[in-house]
């Protein structure tokens, strides 16, 4: 089991930036691939970024890509989501999961993939 916790959601206005965080706790945060996703209101869950076990590799989706940067610290067991030139289209729910998985480069942008979900953390950007 492990468990995630997201921080560092907020207002921010349109072209600002800001970052949100997830620690893991419950078990070895390296063995765990990363992925996060976000929500909007009366929208389905959308693939925002995912980084392997080792950070070696971050895979976006095609509306962030430039735009937001996805890292890891797992000598803190966390993962870091940059957002950067925000836009009132990013305003979510913005969710961290957890997966462990030999085959994470073909099934990153699944939320079915994950096994592990935060509660969350609202970003809000004003236009």
């Amino acid at each position: 089991q492990v468990q995630l916790v997201e921080s560092g959601g907020g207002l921010v206005q349109a072209g600002g930036s800001l970052t949100v965080s997830c620690v893991a706790s419950g078990r070895t945060f390296s063995m765990f691939s990363m992925g996060w996703f976000r929500q909007a209101p009366g929208k389905q869950r959308e693939f925002v970024a995912a980084i392997t076990r080792n950070g070696v590799n971050q895979y976006y989706g095609d509306r962030v890509k430039g735009r937001f940067t996805i890292s890891r610290d797992n000598a803190k067991n966390t993962v870091y989501l940059q957002m950067s030139s925000l836009k009132a289209e990013d305003t979510a729910i913005y969710y961290c999961a957890a997966v462990v998985s030999t085959r994470f480069s073909a099934t990153y942008y699944y939320e079915t993939t994950y096994d592990y979900w935060g509660q969350g953390t609202q970003v809000t950007v004003s236009s």
